[in-house]
């Protein structure tokens, strides 16, 4: 299925969309493609993301369950992919070395910590110098606490973000400025982070199908998240009414 024309509509039904999106992405991951050990949950989280965030948690601490190249031993139908098929488009140069620092942290005895954070941008998140700003300085302080991150943007760039969405977040990481492609105005971020920083990016442009992207649970460690099955599951639970109207030929 090609990717829809949003601007098409309001953003209370493409609000209505992305809630159906993000469900569904969280039943597939859940139906088989995580390893046992993880689970997704649709989140809310403030300044910037939500309320349709997804989030991945797993049980185990930083190194359990893993065999040590980031496969997953779990016996579970999901499997953590090592080393992304994907070339990274982008790694930070310096270490962050505030990461290295010793912490002292409260956590629930479930131990249920967040590993992985997927977005789904909306209209909202653009709309605004400060709504544009809260978006990306909530990306950089989740790369910082080590958590990766899967953003999709379905939105040609505007005046917030002339150069995309990934540049606007990579200038903050990185201090580097980061080239968009001709052409292809919509934008697919995986960031996986460890003590630098890899960007897998994918542009795509209207009518083009969703490929699939990698998800980090770990450092060096990822499932591939099917954007394009779920797109369809969502779009086809919309009304006809709105379906018709992004389906027409203008």
């Amino acid at each position: 299925m090609p990717v829809h024309n949003w601007t098409r509509v309001d953003a209370g039904i493409f609000h209505a969309f992305h809630h159906g999106w993000i469900g569904a992405i969280s039943n597939a991951l859940n139906e088989g493609l995580l390893p046992p050990d993880y689970y997704a949950l649709p989140e809310q989280l403030a300044a910037g993301f939500g309320p349709d965030v997804l989030a991945l948690q797993s049980r185990r601490g930083e190194e359990d369950g893993s065999d040590g190249d980031g496969t997953s031993t779990g016996g579970g139908s999901g499997l953590l992919v090592a080393k992304p098929a994907l070339t990274p488009t982008a790694e930070t140069d310096m270490e962050f070395y505030r990461r290295k620092q010793n912490w002292i942290a409260v956590r629930h005895v479930s131990g249920d910590r967040v590993v992985a954070m997927v977005e789904i941008i909306s209209p909202g998140n653009k709309s605004t110098r400060h709504a544009m700003r809260a978006l990306v300085d909530k990306a950089i302080q989740l790369l910082d606490q080590r958590i990766h991150l899967l953003v999709i943007d379905l939105f040609p760039r505007g005046p917030r973000d002339p150069d995309g969405l990934h540049a606007a977040i990579w200038e903050d990481i990185a201090g580097t400025q980061a080239t968009p492609g001709p052409n292809k105005p919509l934008t697919l971020a995986a960031y996986e982070s460890a003590l630098t920083v890899r960007a897998y990016v994918r542009e795509i442009a209207l009518g083009e199908s969703l490929p699939a992207m990698p998800l980090f649970l770990e450092p060096g460690a990822y499932v591939m998240t099917p954007l394009e099955a779920t797109y369809q599951t969502a779009f086809a639970s919309m009304p006809r009414r709105w379906r018709d109207v992004l389906e027409s030929v203008v």
